[in-house]
């Protein structure tokens, strides 16, 4: 089975694996998994040498295998905006300060010798997601992922639109009328991420009753009857919901994946995520199926090691 070894880079933790592809139909397995916490305090240079550092540790377990089970090819999944041409990462969060301007993808060639191939870490879960999740078996399938922050990815035949500067597929950066004059991370105002994200469930519920606490605990509010946190799912899931609905106008796709820590969020969030794409959706696009998330945390590694591959290997 062809074989890649696949990076995460997280703002909170490493995570790295071989990952085997099967013959058609077959699901991914991982082996020699190692995960370490991020550096992230100490800046892009640490972050990028303990990456690095993990990446040969997975490499010399590798070596350890039967012969002719060697490792072709490099696939990363990292936060931040990521150069196409070369994998270098152009712009970051404050999540990992200093990451901006690190050459990853050059550095990784050069130290360990196999081809490398990187992607912004939702477009890698978005790929994991279609060929191996709720989307399998469509041609184009439209992720979006609503947590922290809310992103996405358009996959069409296995591949990522990544866009020319690799920004394409930032859903959260679209404006809604329910952000209207709210602050988002981008430092723009009225994006759906500064509203309807994790961060930003977060930050309506404290604006209105003074309390702050986590979405997580804002949705257990929610399914407990609270009505402020009732009312803040629901005008969240409506405000995804026209954006994915919009979406489908432009883009129309097979199908949609939710997935996300929000994705499991109790009513009335689903209810209103649906009335939402309802009020968008075009007559001809209305009936595309919206699904939650099926790929598993393990989508990005597994995106990125079948990317890398087909790239390399022109692997279906």
């Amino acid at each position: 089975m062809p074989r890649a070894l696949a990076v995460d880079v997280g703002g909170s933790k490493l995570a790295a694996a071989v990952v085997e592809l099967p013959g058609a139909g077959g699901v991914p397995v991982l082996t020699h998994r190692r995960t370490v916490p991020t550096p992230a305090d100490e800046g892009g240079p640490a972050v990028l040498a303990a990456a690095t550092a993990l990446a040969r540790q997975v490499l010399a377990d590798a070596a350890q295998d039967p012969p002719g089970a060697r490792v072709e090819a490099v696939g990363v999944a990292s936060a931040g905006t990521v150069r196409p041409a070369d994998g270098a990462i152009t712009h970051a969060t404050g999540t990992l300060p200093g990451w901006a301007g690190t050459p990853l993808g050059d550095h990784l060639r050069r130290e360990l010798g196999l081809p490398v191939l990187v992607l912004n870490d939702v477009h890698a879960h978005g790929v994991g997601e279609a060929l191996d999740g709720a989307g399998r078996g469509h041609r184009s399938v439209l992720v979006v992922a609503v947590g922290t922050g809310v992103g996405g990815a358009l996959v069409v035949d296995g591949e990522p639109a990544v866009g020319a500067h690799g920004v394409a597929g930032h859903v959260g950066h679209l404006p809604v009328p329910e952000a209207a004059g709210v602050p988002c991370t981008c430092g723009r105002e009225g994006h759906l991420e500064g509203f309807a994200s994790g961060h930003g469930l977060r930050t309506a519920f404290r604006d209105r009753t003074g309390r702050d606490l986590p979405a997580r605990e804002v949705a257990a509010l929610a399914a407990a009857g609270d009505g402020t946190a009732r009312t803040l799912l629901a005008e969240a899931g409506r405000a995804t919901g026209r954006t994915v609905g919009a979406l489908l106008n432009v883009l129309d796709p097979d199908v949609v994946v939710v997935g996300g820590g929000l994705a499991a969020a109790p009513e009335p969030w689903p209810s209103e995520l649906r009335e939402g794409v309802a009020l968008e959706a075009m007559d001809p696009v209305a009936a595309t199926p919206v699904l939650l998330s099926g790929a598993g945390a393990d989508a990005a590694l597994t995106g990125a090691a079948r990317v890398a591959l087909a790239r390399a290997h022109d692997i279906p």
